[in-house]
């Protein structure tokens, strides 16, 4: 019996509400259930459900997999070839989509059941041969998606078509009649452009038919999907052949990830390399340092072009820190004084008076650091994360969090406290981040709260807030980001060449530390050159005056639901009246 929840009819009608069950009850036994019965049953079920179209076939195609596994005759993969010969007799839409959702079943099935008959899984295949025949004749009408699908999922090749052709001795003439009439069949999808299908079933018949026409045509019809596809099938020499052709066309990162993926770096070492440079240049512009050094995979050539735009960025620090780490010689001399480099001038920590950068990663440093961060009224919040360029993974976790009065900055290895001390560490940052009494400023909070919440979503420290101020809200600084709200204020900006590198790495290089010293510091120093400047809590912006303390966010929560990437936000300001913002901080 299918599960109630996919096939529910209900009927409201006069006040009173029926609820009506399709009672599946074959289904337990198929040992005597027809592919007829087996196909009006499906139908009933899709037409009653209450539930959303999808949600009926996910779950459609979980029971019909269950329901193979009860004595189909003469075999569960037969019984689903029955069932195929007789779907097309079903209106549209019913004949394609319950199709896919048989044949998807019967693949799962073949999957986990290892026991199934070898002799119903041969005459299934060769069910497949035929119905594949009678649906390119015109005889029965299936799509060549449906039909593709069918000839993986029992593996049907060209002896089994030739098979289903004819039931005489097998002969050569024979294998090339079965042959042809697929490559007839396939050239009408070539004709009709249905390239991937087309190179579907060439792969499914394993017909290579090395015709460099064919890669011609579909890259004229920009099917470089196809034509990649194609030749993966074919092998080496017409990869070769379309890597000429993307480098014809001027596609070098098509080029690129060809020659990446089937190793022809040997066959094609110059648009390697061009590619490769042109993806590290790409990087270094992002600043994304770090990441550009780790693809370079200790080839020193593209170490040594590394340098080179690290030398054309004027970033010396960079070029002295890969000469030294690859023994790298003559380039010193050729960087040039640095006088001569013109330069946009940096904060730097000894300008804001910052007297200590504090590592905390133990149990006594983070006691230490909290005590002191409540006895402050405002404070400075910044976090830091390793950076993530691979397509569809996750973000990595939030590795480092700075947290800044006027005088300190604490910076505190989230991943090594969450390990080692997951209690104290969340103990200690309720303390500071539920506090009513410290005000907490952040540049962009919403991203580092998000960051926060995902990477520890089992720590009840970042899940609620009390008294935050985005400063991001307060000047909508339109171009440079905090950098440019510092220039703007404080009459320079801040370096950020190192704000993609690898903060996960132990222990964080000096120029790392001062640089996420530098972003949290910054926001207390903006705070009090506000505050200072006029006491009526506003200063005088492009666009008017600037009311900062309407932006106080007094309470937030920040529910985060597993499996989903949705954030919740319960927030209040603070109206000026109400603000009890601090005069004074430690």
């Amino acid at each position: 019996m299918l599960k109630e929840g996919v096939g529910m009819a209900q009927d409201d009608e006069a006040g009173l509400c029926q609820t009506h069950a399709i009672c599946l009850h074959a289904f337990s036994d198929l040992s005597h259930t027809l592919p007829t019965v087996f196909m009006y049953l499906l139908k009933e079920c899709y037409v009653h459900g209450t539930r959303k179209a999808t949600a009926k076939f996910r779950t459609l195609q979980q029971q019909v997999m269950q329901a193979l596994c009860n004595s189909p005759k003469p075999g569960p993969a037969t019984f689903i070839m029955q069932s195929l010969f007789v779907f097309p007799v079903l209106e549209a839409p019913y004949s394609e989509g319950f199709s896919h959702l048989v044949i998807s079943a019967l693949r799962r099935f073949l999957k986990v059941q290892t026991m199934y008959g070898y002799e119903d899984f041969v005459a299934a295949r060769l069910m497949a041969a035929r119905l594949f025949l009678y649906s390119i004749d015109g005889i029965m009408i299936y799509e060549e998606g449906v039909l593709i699908k069918l000839l993986e999922v029992v593996d049907v090749k060209l002896k089994d078509i030739e098979q289903a052709m004819s039931s005489v001795e097998v002969t050569d003439d024979n294998f090339k009649a079965a042959k042809a009439r697929v490559e007839l069949y396939i050239s009408r999808l070539i004709q009709s452009q249905s390239y991937m299908l087309a190179v579907s079933f060439l792969e499914q018949f394993s017909i290579q038919n090395c015709d460099e026409s064919l890669l011609n045509r579909m890259i004229q019809e920009n099917q470089f999907k196809a034509a990649e596809k194609w030749a993966s099938f074919v092998g080496k020499p017409m990869l070769c052949m379309l890597i000429k052709k993307y480098v014809e066309l001027k596609m070098l990162t098509n080029a690129y990830d060809i020659i990446k993926k089937n190793d022809l770096k040997q066959e094609f070492p110059d648009v390697y390399d061009i590619c490769k440079e042109s993806s590290l240049r790409k990087l270094a512009e992002k600043g994304c340092w770090d990441v550009a050094e780790e693809r370079t995979h200790n080839d020193i050539k593209f170490v040594e072009y590394l340098v080179y735009m690290a030398m054309e960025a004027g970033y010396n620090e960079k070029v002295d820190e890969l000469c030294d780490r690859y023994s790298l010689k003559g380039f010193a001399a050729t960087k040039g004084p640095e006088s001569n480099v013109s330069r946009t001038p940096y904060l730097d920590l000894n300008e804001l008076i910052v007297e200590d950068i504090i590592w905390v990663d133990d149990v006594d440093g983070l006691l230490s650091a909290t005590s002191h961060i409540e006895e402050c009224k405002v404070v400075g919040i910044d976090c830091e994360w390793k950076p993530n360029y691979e397509k569809g993974s996750k973000p990595n976790k939030v590795s480092i969090m700075q947290i800044a009065s006027e005088k300190k900055v604490f910076i505190l290895d989230l991943i090594k406290l969450s390990q080692d001390y997951p209690n104290v560490l969340d103990s200690c940052l309720t303390r500071v981040l539920h506090s009513s009494s410290v005000l907490k400023l952040g540049y962009n909070l919403q991203c580092d709260l998000k960051q926060l919440a995902h990477s520890y979503d089992e720590m009840q420290c970042f899940k609620h807030y009390e008294m935050l101020l985005d400063i991001q809200n307060v000047f909508k600084e339109p171009k440079g980001g905090l950098s440019g709200l510092a220039k703007k204020i404080l009459g320079a900006g801040l370096n950020k060449t190192r704000r993609n590198s690898n903060w996960e790495q132990r222990p964080l290089t000096q120029n790392q530390m001062e640089y996420a010293a530098l972003d949290a510091a910054v926001l207390v120093h903006i705070f009090h050159h506000v505050r200072d400047q006029q006491n009526t809590a506003s200063i005088n912006d492009d666009d008017g005056k600037v009311e900062w303390k309407s932006y106080i966010v007094s309470h937030m929560d920040n529910n985060i639901k597993k499996g989903k990437t949705r954030k919740k936000y319960k927030s209040k300001r603070v109206h000026d009246k109400e603000a009890k913002v601090p005069v004074d901080s430690n």
